[in-house]
């Protein structure tokens, strides 16, 4: 993968766990699938004002759309930008579905003991001092959900391979978080979890 930039710090993100990063105003986020059909949840804060987040609510409202292309702004619940998606070598990623959590696993299919990316980005979250109640819905980078003919979602593999990435551009210093999604029971992963990894990058 050429991206063409000075790498300030990577991150990897090990199966069923997550980890966080600070980016600053200008600076560019890259999430890289390391493997293949791996789903990233990820949520952004601003880092000088915690109680504002990318929500994923008011991006649909303001880009007036249910689906993420280049160029598209990452909007806060404060109506405001707060990154920018800059390069997609997927171009399909979901944001209407929420993290999974341990109700998730317990009410859908009866596991009590599973890992879950609510718990991860909380996790990650604390090592940076930001504790939301409640933790906002994520973006699910290279989650793959297909509308069918009645308007109703089914969710299939993901489209990415190893090495496809994102690439965000920080408009405000923020704190992003990242799960590498832990659903191995349902085909949001191809059914296996694997790792995903972080680069910021100087801005361009």
């Amino acid at each position: 993968m050429a991206i063409g930039a000075e790498i300030i710090e990577t991150v990897w993100i090990p199966p069923y766990e997550g980890r966080g990063v600070k980016v600053s105003k200008g600076q560019r986020l890259c999430i890289i699938d390391v493997e293949g059909k791996q789903v990233g949840d990820f949520v952004c804060f601003n880092r000088e004002n915690p109680g504002e987040h990318v929500s994923p609510v008011h991006m649909r409202s303001s880009l007036s759309s249910i689906r993420l292309k280049e160029g598209d702004f990452l909007y806060s619940n404060l109506r405001r930008p707060l990154m920018r998606l800059v390069k997609d070598t997927v171009g399909k990623h979901d944001f209407f579905f929420p993290a999974c959590d341990y109700y998730r696993y317990k009410v859908d299919f009866g596991r009590e003991d599973h890992p879950n990316c609510h718990d991860n980005l909380e996790k990650a979250l604390r090592e940076f001092g930001i504790k939301p109640r409640p933790l906002p819905d994520p973006i699910n980078w290279f989650m793959n959900n297909v509308l069918d003919e009645n308007g109703d979602y089914v969710i299939e593999e993901p489209l990415s391979k190893p090495g496809d990435y994102v690439m965000l551009e920080a408009l405000e210093d923020v704190v992003a978080a990242v799960s590498a999604c832990s659903q191995d029971i349902a085909p949001v992963n191809g059914y296996r979890v694997t790792p995903l990894k972080l680069q910021v990058l100087e801005g361009r």
